[in-house]
């Protein structure tokens, strides 16, 4: 399996999809419930299968990636060639990750306690193994308005 395997709650979202793909494979209800009972790893190998394909999907259209921890925030951006990461770290102490913490952070982004990083790397053979590697890591896919808004501060 190259990325993870979808969640049991996933799986019912995507319940429909499944099933569609299990018949792009001549695989009927009544094949997938033999398979399950008697042939567990092959059942096991189809659902790898079909959590990859949902991945490839979800990653392809990926563009933003954020990971916001207590002193630091990490903002991603997809070119195509390459991504665009900003970081914002804090030396005081404050947790940005709560909503007092994040007012300060807006209030105060000139304060010295405040630092702007940004960087930019190549991605390696893979993209969307680079982009799931951050998801990985703790990331959340956004639609990018935090990028957005410090790209334009510090740039």
């Amino acid at each position: 399996m190259k990325y993870a395997r979808l969640t049991k709650e996933q799986f019912e979202e995507l319940n429909k999809e499944f099933i569609n793909f299990l018949a792009t494979q001549s695989i009927t209800a009544d094949e997938w419930q033999d398979i399950k009972a008697n042939k567990p790893e092959v059942a096991e190998e189809e659902l790898d299968v079909f959590s990859d394909l949902v991945w490839e999907g979800v990653l392809k259209q990926v563009n933003y990636v954020e990971h916001i921890s207590p002193q630091q925030m990490h903002l991603f951006y997809f070119a195509e060639d390459h991504m665009h990461a900003i970081a914002i770290k804090l030396s005081n102490g404050i947790d940005i990750t709560t909503n007092a913490g994040y007012d300060w952070l807006r209030e105060n982004l000139m304060d010295d306690n405040v630092e702007f990083l940004q960087a930019k790397k190549d991605y390696s053979d893979d993209r969307n193994a680079d982009k799931f590697e951050l998801i990985k890591q703790g990331g959340t896919i956004t639609k990018g308005d935090l990028f957005t808004y410090f790209n334009k501060l510090i740039n």
